[in-house]
C-alpha cells in the first residue's frame, strides 16, 4: 500500500500531461545579440545621386558626424538625426574614398581624377591638394596615431605615403601588380599600414624599412575589395569574392579563419563593438560587419568564429561604417540610398551609459537623491496596501495556483489507463491525445490498452491514426503505433468492414504523402543546380 501511495505521489507531479514532441520553429528564437542589433532604429536617406562607395565616421564621438562619398561630393551627416549638415563639392570627378583625421577636425578625400584633397570639417575649405597619382585614386586613409601624414592608393598600382603639410610624397611603395583598391592603418603603430589590390594580395608596409618592400604579404585568392586591422593590431581581415578572411600578421601572415556566408562579392567590412557580459561583468566585445552585393549585412564574432546576426536590404550594398560610441551605423548602397541605424536605449541604459562615458564632466559627482527604503521597524512598512510593489529585499510568498485537471488526467491519476485513452480519443485533439499516448508508453501500458479496446474503440483509434499519422509533427510516434496496431489486432480488423475502411484510408493517406515527398525531391533536384550557378556569379 505504501508503494502504491509512493507511485501515485510521484506520477501525479507530472499532471497535466504535456507533449514531448515539439515542432521545429520556422524562425529561430531571438538571441541576445539579435535583440541588440534589432534595437537599431532604421533611418533611410534617399535622393542621393549615385552609389555610396565610402562611409567614414568621425573618431570624435561628441561630434556625431559621418561622411559619405557620393558622386562628385562628400556629404556630412549627423548620426543622431541622419540629416545632412553640410556638403563638400569641390571635386572634378567621382569621389572614391574619405577619411577623418584622428581629432575629427580634418577630412581627406580621393577622386577618380587621381587627386587627393584635405578639407577643414567646419568651414569645408580645401587646405591641401595632393596630386601625384597618374590614374584614379581609390582610397585615402589618415593614420590613427599620426596627424601629419596620409596613405593613398590607386589604379596606377602605387601606394603613396604623403607629408600633408608639405604637399609632397614621402614614399612611393611599389609591389602591387594590379589596381590598389583599399587600405587601412595600424591602430598600434603610426608607421605601419596594409593595402589590398586586385592582384589578390594584401601587403603590410612599414615606412621605416629602407628597401621600401612590404614586410608581410598574404594572398586572399580573389581581388581584394576591402582590408582592415582588427583592434589588437596583430590581425587583419580581408574581403574579396564572397569570402572574408582573418590573418595573423604576427605569425607571418597565417590564415586564421575563412568566412563564406555571402552569396556574392563582399564589398566592405568594418569593426564594431557591443557591450556584453562575461562572468557577470560588462565587457567590450568586437564584431566584424560585412556587406556585399547580395544585399546582406553579416555580423561575425571572431572570438567564437560564427555569424551572430544577418540582415537583408533591398539593394546591393557598397560600404558600411560604425560609430565609435557604438550607437549608430550607416550602410551605403549602389542606388544612392543610405540605410542608417541608431540604437534605442532604455532609460536605465542611458543612465548607466552616461555615467560610464562621463556625461557629468564639469559638474562634479552629481548623485540623484535616494529614496528612503522602508524597513520593518517602521509602522508604514506594515501599513502598505496590496497594490504596493515589493522591494528587492522583500521575501515574497506566492499563493500556488490550483491546477484544473481534465478528464483524461484524472483517469491517468487513478491508473485507469484504457479509459483515459478512450476519453482523450473522443476529443479528437492531437495535442491532448499524443501526450496521453507518450505517458502510457512511459508506463508501458499503451499496447495493453490497444489489446483491450473493443470494436468501436478500436475504430476510434484507427480513425485518429488515419487522420494524423502523416503529419510531420506526430508521424514519428503515430506511424510506429499504427504498425503495432496492425500486428496485434489484425484478426479483428479483418473481421469488420468498418475497420478495414479505416486501413484503406490510412494506406491512401500514406501513398499521397509519399507522392508529395517525391515531388518535393524532384523540385529540389531542379533548383539545387540553379542555386549553385547563382552562387558562383
Amino acid at each position: 500500500m505504501a508503494d502504491q501511495h509512493q507511485q501515485t505521489t510521484t506520477i501525479s507531479k507530472t499532471f497535466p500531461v504535456k507533449a514531448k514532441l515539439k515542432p521545429k520553429p520556422r524562425t529561430p528564437s531571438k538571441t541576445p545579440e539579435s535583440k541588440y542589433w534589432s534595437s537599431f532604429k532604421s533611418h533611410e536617406i534617399q535622393n542621393l545621386i549615385s552609389s555610396i562607395p565610402s562611409i567614414a565616421f568621425s573618431p570624435v564621438s561628441s561630434s556625431h558626424l559621418f561622411a559619405a562619398a557620393n558622386s562628385t561630393s562628400v556629404t556630412l551627416f549627423s548620426s543622431q538625426t541622419f540629416s545632412p549638415t553640410s556638403s563638400i563639392s569641390s571635386f572634378r570627378d567621382v569621389v572614391s574614398s574619405c577619411s577623418f583625421r584622428s581629432d575629427g577636425s580634418l577630412i581627406a578625400a580621393s577622386d577618380l581624377s587621381g587627386l587627393v584633397q584635405v578639407f577643414d570639417v567646419k568651414t569645408r575649405t580645401a587646405l591641401r591638394r595632393l596630386r601625384s597619382h597618374t590614374r584614379p585614386a581609390r582610397f585615402v586613409k589618415y593614420p590613427i596615431l599620426d596627424k601629419l601624414h596620409l596613405v593613398s592608393g590607386g589604379d596606377d598600382a602605387i601606394v603613396k605615403y604623403w607629408d600633408v603639410a608639405g604637399e609632397i610624397v614621402v614614399l612611393d611603395l611599389l609591389g602591387h601588380k594590379d589596381y590598389v583598391r583599399c587600405g587601412d592603418c595600424s591602430p598600434v603603430n603610426g608607421e605601419m599600414f596594409v593595402t589590398g589590390s586586385y592582384d589578390h594580395t594584401v601587403k603590410l608596409w612599414d615606412v621605416r624599412v629602407e628597401n621600401k618592400k612590404s614586410v608581410v604579404e598574404v594572398n586572399h585568392g580573389n581581388p581584394i575589395e576591402d582590408v582592415m586591422f582588427l583592434p589588437s593590431g596583430g590581425m587583419i581581415a580581408t574581403a574579396g569574392g564572397n569570402t572574408v578572411k582573418i590573418w595573423d600578421l604576427i605569425g607571418g601572415g597565417k590564415l586564421v579563419y575563412s568566412l563564406e556566408s555571402h552569396n556574392k562579392t563582399v564589398t566592405s567590412i568594418c569593426v564594431g563593438n557591443i557591450m556584453g557580459k562575461e562572468n557577470g561583468e560588462e565587457t567590450m566585445q568586437y564584431r566584424i560587419m560585412s556587406v556585399g552585393l547580395d544585399g546582406y549585412m553579416k555580423v561575425f564574432d571572431y572570438a567564437s568564429m560564427k555569424v551572430t546576426h544577418s540582415m537583408k536590404f533591398p539593394a546591393p550594398l557598397m560600404s558600411i561604417g560604425f560609430s565609435p560610441n557604438c550607437m549608430a551605423r550607416a550602410i551605403g548602397t549602389s542606388n544612392g540610398i543610405i540605410f542608417g541605424g541608431k540604437r534605442k536605449l532604455k532609460e536605465n541604459e542611458e543612465e548607466e551609459r552616461g555615467l560610464r562615458l562621463g556625461d557629468f564632466t564639469g559638474l562634479g559627482n552629481v548623485e540623484k537623491p535616494r529614496r528612503q527604503v522602508l524597513r520593518p521597524n517602521y509602522f508604514r512598512y506594515f501599513y502598505r496596501s496590496q497594490g504596493e510593489k515589493p522591494n528587492e529585499s522583500d521575501h515574497l510568498i506566492m499563493k500556488g495556483k490550483k491546477v484544473k485537471l481534465t478528464e483524461h488526467d484524472k483517469l491517468l491519476k487513478k491508473f485507469r489507463h484504457k479509459e483515459a485513452l478512450v476519453s482523450v480519443l473522443h476529443g479528437k485533439n492531437p495535442e491532448n491525445v499524443v501526450p496521453v499516448m507518450e505517458e502510457l508508453i512511459a508506463r508501458r501500458k499503451l499496447l495493453k490498452c490497444v489489446l483491450n479496446l473493443d470494436q468501436e474503440e478500436l475504430g476510434l483509434l484507427l480513425g485518429f491514426l488515419q487522420k494524423y499519422s502523416t503529419l510531420p509533427r506526430y508521424s514519428s510516434l503515430l506511424m510506429g503505433l499504427a504498425r503495432k496496431v496492425l500486428e496485434i489486432r489484425s484478426d479483428d480488423i479483418r473481421a469488420y468492414d468498418g475497420l478495414q475502411d479505416h486501413i484503406r484510408n490510412m494506406k491512401r493517406s500514406a501513398e499521397e504523402e509519399i507522392r508529395i515527398q517525391q515531388s518535393l525531391q524532384e523540385i529540389q533536384g531542379i533548383i539545387s543546380p540553379l542555386l549553385r550557378i547563382a552562387g558562383r556569379r
